[in-house]
C-alpha cells in the first residue's frame, strides 16, 4: 500500500472518531448538566529508509470540557443547579458509584431523591437520601443540606474530583471512576447549590452543527483520497498486466 494511501486513512479514522464525539455532544444539547467531549489530534512524522517524511494524523485521545454551563431556573423545588467546578455523586442503576451535575431530581418509588434516568443522589457520606413521603415546602441550601418542617433530612453530596478527566463517560451526562478508584475526591469548597434550577448542557448547539458539517466533509475527502489512490494502483497494475 503507497503511504499516501496510509496518510488519508490515519485522517479518515481520525474525522471518524471526531464524528462520533460531536455526534454525542450535539445529542446532549439538552440533556442537563451534560459536559462537551472535544478530541485531541496530533501528527506523527516517520522518516523512510531513503529519507523521505510521512506525515500521519493521530488520535490521542479526547478530554472533558468542563466550562460551567448556564443555569436555568425551573421553580421546581427539587431541581438543584451546582454553580461551581463540584459535582454531584450517584448511586447508578447498576450499583455503580458516578459522578455528574445532573440536579434535575425526583423521588423515587422507594422514597430516594433521584435522578430521571434512575441514578439516586447521594450524601456527603456516600449514602442515598432517603425522603418522607409527606414531605411539604422543602428548602434545600446552598451547602446541599435538605429541609423541611419536620427539620433537617439530609445532605445532598458535593465533590471536587480533580481528575475528572481519568473517568469513563457514561450515559445521562455520567463519569465513572478508574480502577485506582476514587482517592482525590474530596467535599467541594467553591461550589454553591442552588435550588429551582437546573444547570444546562454546556455545548452550543449551532457550533456543533457547524463543527458536524466541516468534520464530515473532511471525513468524505479522505474517504475519495482513499478511494482515487486506489483506482490508479489498480490501473496501474492493469496496465502491466497488458505489457506482460
Amino acid at each position: 500500500m503507497e503511504a499516501g494511501t496510509y496518510i488519508s486513512l490515519s485522517l479518515a479514522d481520525a474525522m471518524r472518531r471526531d464524528l462520533d464525539v460531536t455526534a454525542n455532544n450535539i445529542a446532549n444539547t439538552t440533556t442537563a448538566g451534560f459536559k462537551g467531549e472535544r478530541v485531541v489530534f496530533d501528527s506523527f512524522l516517520e522518516t523512510a529508509s531513503n529519507g523521505e517524511q510521512t506525515e500521519f494524523v493521530l488520535d490521542v485521545g479526547s478530554y472533558v470540557d468542563t466550562r460551567q454551563g448556564a443555569l436555568s431556573h425551573t421553580g421546581n423545588p427539587l431541581d438543584v443547579a451546582l454553580n461551581g467546578p463540584g459535582w454531584f455523586s450517584y448511586l447508578s442503576p447498576e450499583g455503580q458509584t458516578v459522578f455528574g451535575r445532573d440536579g434535575q431530581l425526583v423521588i423515587g418509588a422507594e422514597g430516594n431523591l433521584q435522578t430521571l434516568s434512575g441514578a439516586q443522589v447521594l450524601d456527603a457520606g456516600g449514602s442515598p437520601i432517603a425522603l418522607p413521603p409527606d414531605l411539604g415546602e422543602v428548602k434545600i441550601s446552598p451547602d446541599g443540606t435538605i429541609s423541611s418542617a419536620a427539620g433537617t433530612l439530609g445532605q445532598i453530596g458535593v465533590f471536587d474530583v480533580p481528575s475528572i478527566q481519568d473517568y469513563s463517560r457514561e450515559g445521562s451526562g455520567m463519569f465513572r471512576p478508574p480502577a485506582s478508584g476514587t482517592g482525590d475526591v474530596t467535599p467541594a469548597e467553591a461550589t454553591e447549590v442552588v435550588q429551582g434550577s437546573i444547570e444546562s448542557s454546556n455545548v452550543q448547539a449551532v457550533s456543533e452543527v457547524i463543527r458536524l458539517v466541516e468534520v464530515q466533509n473532511a471525513y468524505q475527502r479522505a474517504n475519495s483520497l482513499i478511494e482515487n489512490e486506489d483506482k490508479l494502483l489498480r490501473d496501474s497494475l492493469r496496465r502491466l498486466g497488458r505489457m506482460g
